[in-house]
């Protein structure tokens, strides 16, 4: 099931309110990491996946690392919120792709019992947010999950799955490793995030060089979600979609935040360098195609917030094709019927 959700409005990031918190729960960290070039020979090597393992880990050295969280405390909180959704305990809970811990820090020991939390960057294991859970932190990537079949109740993940290469295998991973009637809550950033940025440096390197080339990542479309999902055995899924605007002063700021985020463009293909010339060009692009009137630029992610159970006796199931033992026809009719039935009265 697909649902369009709600257009959110957020302005310019709130400052840094202090240092994060130490955490007060269970940190043991345990190495997971997958030796480099081990993908899974059907995958596209679209991403420098060790480039991304370095500018997480640079940002989560910086000394005010919340000033730059404003996004994915938001996303974690509603994954959070869609946990909570569930009127269940989980005993055991995984976290794919955990940066901070923001997920985390938003659930409580009542829902869940102990949290593993996944990261390939380990500075970000070890400056996590304060949180109530105890958890364990794993240093692993998230295509190479180091988990036995059937161990979680909860897989969580959020904002990090559209930096793998192979996103099949990864969401087949996350299906083997949760047990039977477990649920798998996710979200990633969706085809139409950072179009404004995309659309200004393409006009301005276009017009300044000759040509362009690619400086926002690729994002999956949500029509291949639902498809993908399945693919790895999920069932009675649901994917909805929503959009975050951010206001920021400029395009430089912008750019400034999606480095403080981790988020800076890694794949293969990606231009090293930027003459100045057309980065002044795209920010006046920018500013001239998009800008606010208050003389902000706006700036778009979109998210995909995805939903899957792994499959058990007790859930229910569609009916068997043909054992109907009513026709659309016959319903309509006594539609019909019921109908007059209302009039005559």
């Amino acid at each position: 099931m697909q649902r369009l959700g709600r257009l959110w409005l957020l302005w310019r990031r709130p400052p840094a309110a202090g240092v994060a918190a130490k955490n007060l729960g269970l940190r043991e960290v345990a190495s997971g990491v997958s030796p480099p070039g081990s993908t899974s020979p059907r995958a596209l090597n679209i991403f420098d996946r060790d480039m991304k393992r370095k500018q997480k880990n640079w940002a989560a050295r910086q000394p005010e690392p919340m000033k730059f969280d404003y996004l994915k405390e938001a996303v974690g909180s509603q994954i959070a919120d869609r946990v909570y959704d569930i009127t269940r305990n989980f005993s055991l809970a995984l976290d794919v792709g955990c940066g901070r811990g923001y997920i985390a820090q938003h659930l409580n020991k009542e829902t869940v019992g102990k949290f593993f939390q996944v990261d390939i960057a380990e500075n970000a294991l070890k400056n996590t947010l304060e949180m109530e859970i105890p958890t364990v932190s794993v240093l692993a990537d998230e295509e190479f999950l180091p988990f036995k079949e059937n161990t979680f109740d909860l897989v969580v993940s959020s904002l990090s799955l559209h930096w793998v290469n192979d996103l099949p295998r990864a969401l087949e991973q996350i299906h083997y490793v949760l047990k039977p009637d477990g649920v798998f809550i996710g979200a990633m950033f969706g085809g139409d995030t950072l179009y404004e940025l995309r659309c200004s440096l393409q006009l301005a390197e276009t017009e300044r060089e000759g040509g362009f080339s690619p400086h926002v990542s690729p994002f999956t479309a949500v029509n291949d979600l639902g498809h993908l999902l399945g693919r790895a055995g999920f069932n009675t899924l649901t994917v909805d979609t929503d959009e975050i605007q951010v206001n920021y002063p400029g395009m430089f700021e912008l750019m400034e935040d999606l480095q403080g985020m981790g988020e800076s463009n890694c794949a293969w293909n990606r231009k090293a360098l930027l003459h100045r010339d057309t980065m002044l060009a795209a920010a006046a692009v920018y500013r001239e195609m998009y800008r606010n009137e208050d003389g902000s630029v706006p700036a778009t992610y979109q998210i995909y917030y995805m939903i899957g159970w792994k499959y058990h006796d007790s859930q229910a199931r569609p009916a068997e094709r043909g054992s109907a033992t009513v026709s659309f026809g016959e319903l309509g009719k006594i539609n019909n019927l019921m109908s007059q039935g209302k009039k005559s009265q």
